[in-house]
């Protein structure tokens, strides 16, 4: 019989809370309509929907017990709950004893860009040496990594933890709940420069991850980026010590000694300490090599195989949203997207103009660039996205579409040439791109999430299937 992620007595116990009935979960959901038979629904409240109205249909849909702060109306008297003085904070319990009480190895990421990416990398090499956890998709705010943290399951060797923020103070509270042993910071960018007097204040944010660390802790750091010593100072005010730099120069823990970055992968030489090893990733791009080296820099904190570990970057898989690549037929012949649409900043827009201008094409392709608002950068928007124009025209782009209000300013610096269309919504601009591919593009998509736009991702995966793959084409579409 499979073991008991969570007992009635042990929640009840972490939680401070009472306990109907005598259950056991062997998972925690806080979506009633993704519920698994025998979950621990946690009914949250929040600004639009209070997961109370929907304990009893996720009880009927299989849940072992749900966790709530008040009894909904209509329950059954036996029904099988929690009681909590506050739901969010029974979560973030429940987190804190999951963490006091695994065994496991815990790795926390942070970063202005790559987060994701690098947390599921390192899961990849690190399932190579252990059972390794990692938390699912972007759970990394006040929520997701308590509920990450209580779903880790007992017998997990590592846990790997993602931990964002957009405001000073966010990180302070995730790493006091998770304590990682080792941190990896990726880089220190603008995203969501609007809520900090500088970029400065970004690096002092994501540096509150060194507080929830003891003195024998690791913070590993990327070498390359300009706030490199101030995180160390940052770190040393923590008791943290112990620092293992990544990155071009000879001064790095591990250092890059060779690239060669091709359309789809990257070969990458490097020296971890005195070893050197050359090794293939299966992404593409600058960004994923530095990246890469960062975990090796962890897996050497942790004092894991760095070879074998990094035997397993030939496996790596894109992410929906975050570098996910697919080709598409039409008529005409196949077309590449390259899903970058889950987030933005002027650091990831330029690592993905970059693959962009790498990505193969077919017999008469053109290099397509879809692009939505960075969000959250404050007054100086308008200049950050207007300074795409070069970088684009760098790559040998073909054709830009944009969309929103920060994107006109590209649009507006980008020459005619480039000029695909605007529009102010990605529900506007999906069919114009549509319109314009044709097989032999390559068809790059990123913005930030709140710019919406998977809309024009899913727009260009239902050519496959929609009227045999053809569509009317635009006048710049050929």
């Amino acid at each position: 019989m499979t073991e008991a992620l969570w007992t009635s007595s042990e929640a009840a116990t972490a939680t401070d809370g009472q306990t109907r009935g005598t259950w056991q979960a062997s998972g925690l959901s806080i979506d009633s309509r993704s519920i698994a038979a025998g979950d621990l629904f946690i009914a949250l409240e929040g600004p639009n929907h209070d997961g109370h109205d929907y304990v009893g249909q996720a009880l009927k849909d299989g849940a072992a017990a749900a966790m709530v702060h008040r009894v909904p109306d209509g329950l059954a008297e036996d029904a099988p709950l929690l009681i909590v003085g506050d739901t969010l904070k029974g979560l973030q319990d429940l987190g804190r004893a999951a963490r006091a009480r695994t065994k496991a190895r815990i790795v926390g990421v942070t970063g202005s860009s790559g987060k994701t990416s690098t947390k599921e990398a390192l899961r990849t090499c690190l399932e190579t040496l252990g059972r390794t956890y990692a938390s699912v998709g972007s759970f990394n705010n006040h929520w997701g990594l308590p509920l990450s943290l209580a779903r880790m399951p007992r017998d997990t060797e590592f846990g790997i933890f993602e931990m964002g923020m957009n405001h000073p103070g966010e990180i302070a509270a995730l790493t006091g709940i998770a304590r990682p042993e080792v941190a990896i910071i990726t880089n220190i960018g603008l995203a969501h420069i609007e809520f900090f007097e500088d970029q400065g204040g970004i690096a002092d944010a994501k540096a509150e991850i060194f507080s929830g660390m003891g003195p024998q802790a690791v913070a590993v750091l990327p070498r390359d980026d300009a706030f490199f010593d101030r995180l160390v100072a940052r770190a040393a005010e923590q008791k943290v010590h112990r620092v293992i730099s990544y990155g071009r120069g000879e001064d790095c823990d591990v250092q890059l000694l060779d690239a060669s970055l091709y359309a789809s992968c990257s070969a990458v030489s490097a020296r971890v300490g005195p070893q050197d090893l050359d090794y293939c990733l299966a992404q593409a791009g600058m960004h994923w090599v530095i990246n890469s080296l960062g975990v090796l820099a962890v897996v050497k904190a942790l004092g894991g195989d760095v070879v074998t570990a990094a035997g397993a970057f030939a496996r790596l898989q894109g992410l929906p949203g975050r570098g996910q690549r697919h080709r598409i037929a039409l008529p005409g012949g196949a077309f590449e997207l390259i899903d970058e649409s889950y987030n933005a900043n002027p650091a990831s827009m330029r690592a993905t103009i970059a693959v962009l201008g790498r990505a193969k094409l077919g017999e008469g392709g053109r290099r397509i660039a879809a692009l939505g608002d960075m969000r959250e950068m404050g007054p100086e928007a308008p200049r950050h996205h207007a300074e795409l124009a070069p970088v684009l025209e760098e790559a040998g782009t073909d054709l830009v579409f944009t969309c929103g209000e920060s994107m006109a300013h590209l649009f507006a610096a980008l020459p005619d040439k480039l000029r695909g269309g605007h529009a102010e919504t990605s529900k506007e601009l999906a069919p114009m791109v549509a319109a314009a591919v044709r097989g032999g593009d390559a068809v790059a998509v990123k913005g930030s999430l709140a710019s919406g736009m998977k809309t024009v991702v899913d727009a260009l995966l239902a050519l496959e299937s929609e009227n045999g793959g053809t569509l009317p084409r635009a006048a710049n579409g050929n």
